[in-house]
């Protein structure tokens, strides 16, 4: 098991939870709806990779090494650069802040950690003895 990750999951978890009820209950008072959406959009990706999260820190007992270490951290970035990306562009949205309009660039550097956490992931199982 690998602690931290089993932390970072639980507390990214409960901020999903959070950030999920605000882009349900007030969020909508305060941006138009597509931006609703693209909060909503964070949220979610926010939510699968936490599980993901608690998936490699309680697979970490099983196959401990520098892939599985390197899939949570993945997670983990893709989480704050996607997710934390889409949070920023609808706070812009919503504050009528101007001049960081190239912040949306960051949003696909976060899917690609995803990515990279989600093979990282996998080549750490094939590897696991049966």
């Amino acid at each position: 098991m690998h602690k931290s990750f089993l932390v970072w999951a639980a507390a990214l978890g409960a901020l999903a939870v959070v950030l999920g009820a605000f882009g349900a209950h007030k969020l909508k008072e305060l941006v138009p709806p597509e931006t609703v959406g693209t909060f909503q959009t964070g949220v979610t990706y926010q939510f699968y990779h936490v599980f993901a999260l608690l998936a490699t820190g309680i697979l970490f007992a099983q196959a401990p090494g520098a892939q599985m270490l390197w899939a949570g951290r993945c997670f983990i970035i893709g989480i704050f650069l996607f997710s934390g990306s889409l949070y920023l562009l609808t706070m812009m949205k919503a504050t009528e802040t101007v001049g960081l309009s190239k912040l949306g660039i960051i949003t696909p550097i976060g899917g690609v950690f995803f990515i990279v956490g989600w093979v990282l992931l996998l080549l750490s199982v094939l590897k696991i003895k049966s």
